[in-house]
């Protein structure tokens, strides 16, 4: 990018306010990212994210690295993520919910953010009083041994320092998507990733170093990280486009409509949520095993493990389950066939309604089918990359990460490039 560009950049409707804005967020959340609460012990801590704890590994990816140190931040984003994607789940399932969404607009919308920051409260104070057992019943809380008595003060000032910093970060990812470059939520979590990246480096140095990997295996594994990469980019922006015409009208001697344009559907229209899903789905009974401690529930994590063969076929399979399952959240065939209608468009070769409905419908499973499998395949390729090089290090940047940080940048770009075509018409305007 050259330097008028740049400086176009700048000056394009304020953008240079917005990115000065996201930017002073952003410093702000990895300055408390790095602030520890007291009374922990980082030193057990970390050996215990060392043994390769996979539960709170993903739940540290979309801290930024709080979690393992257990800062004012150390639950992340996490609680306002779920609370959405419930709130997401509900509105698909109960009517009056949808009723709200569709037909009172901005204030329907409104609503029913509010009813996900109410509920990101509430799954704050259940997880925050989740990681705090965890850290007691790990060993991880100076002066309180695991088989001890209840350390009630740590509890009652960790608890409510965490769901103060979850709420923050939720506020500010709220003022980034307002006031700054857009998608606030995903741009904390971008930058959370960004930032691991010199210490995935850094141990991967180590382990090299110390023998446990050639730099020959760590270059294999780049390379196929970069080929995902490029993949993941073109499935992002790979759509069908579903030619769409207008009809015409005759108003006096004029006739107007008849335009065409068209409807892109998307290859991979949930984007990482299908895999999100699919990971917390798996994670579920590890997640109830490490707060309660139930042996049948220990059978079934350690059924559910990685390295076991049943790990990765639930895997795919889920992915491919969770992709059709918010496609049909995301675009329902019936709804965009009565708009066309309502509006007076029409997909040629096809009747306004029901016969359009089918076609969108027919259409959009193919595609969906496409986006599932290359998500599953996606899924899966670095866990098997990892253990054939044996370059266990860069497990944090697997296909979650990659994919969020390809849609987050994806969507900067087109934040910047909206703003720089608002600057050629107030060019073209003056």
């Amino acid at each position: 990018m050259n330097q008028e560009a740049i400086l176009d950049l700048w000056r394009a409707s304020g953008l240079g306010q917005r990115i000065m804005f996201t930017l002073a967020v952003i410093v702000v959340f990895r300055l408390g990212v790095h602030i520890p609460l007291p009374g922990v012990d980082l030193y057990t801590l970390e050996q215990l994210f060392k043994q390769g704890n996979i539960l709170m590994g993903f739940l540290d990816l979309f801290s930024g690295g709080a979690l393992v140190k257990f800062s004012l931040f150390a639950m992340g984003i996490t609680p306002y993520i779920n609370a959405s994607i419930i709130m997401q789940l509900m509105t698909a399932v109960i009517p009056k919910l949808e009723e709200m969404q569709k037909e009172e607009g901005m204030e329907g919308r409104r609503r029913i953010n509010q009813m996900s920051r109410y509920l990101t409260v509430a799954l704050s104070l259940v997880q925050s009083f989740a990681l705090t057992n965890w850290l007691w019943r790990s060993g991880a809380v100076l002066g309180h041994p695991p088989h001890g008595a209840v350390p009630w003060m740590f509890f009652i000032h960790s608890i409510p320092v965490l769901m103060a910093g979850t709420i923050f970060i939720m506020w500010m990812g709220e003022q980034i998507t307002e006031r700054g470059l857009g998608n606030g939520a995903s741009m904390l979590i971008f930058i959370g990733i960004i930032a691991r990246i010199p210490t995935y480096m850094h141990n991967t140095s180590d382990l090299v170093e110390n023998n446990g990997a050639s730099w020959f295996a760590v270059g294999i594994l780049l390379l196929v990280f970069f080929a995902m990469l490029v993949a993941i980019i073109y499935a992002q922006e790979g759509a069908r486009k579903i030619p769409v015409q207008s009809a015409k009208r005759q108003v006096g001697k004029r006739i107007y409509g008849g335009q065409g344009t068209y409807i892109p559907l998307r290859v991979n229209q949930g984007g990482v949520m299908p895999i999100i899903f699919a990971s917390s789905v798996l994670l579920f009974p590890a997640t109830l095993h490490q707060f309660v401690g139930l042996t049948w529930l220990r059978t079934i994590t350690d059924a559910l493990m990685p390295s076991k063969p049943l790990y990765p076929i639930l895997y795919f399979f889920l992915i491919v389950f969770f992709t059709f399952f918010y496609a049909s959240i995301v675009l329902n065939p019936m709804d965009l066939a009565n708009n066309l209608k309502k509006y007076g468009n029409f997909i040629p070769g096809y009747r306004p309604g029901v016969r359009t409905a089918e076609f969108l419908e027919k259409i959009l499973t193919r595609i969906t089918w496409i986006g599932a499998i290359f998500l599953g395949c996606i899924a899966l390729i670095p866990t098997y990359v990892e253990n054939w090089t044996g370059v266990t290090t860069l497990q944090g940047l697997g296909s979650t990460a990659i994919l969020i940080m390809v849609g987050v940048a994806i969507d900067i770009f087109n934040q910047l490039q909206t703003h720089l075509i608002a600057r050629q018409y107030e060019g073209l305007m003056r």
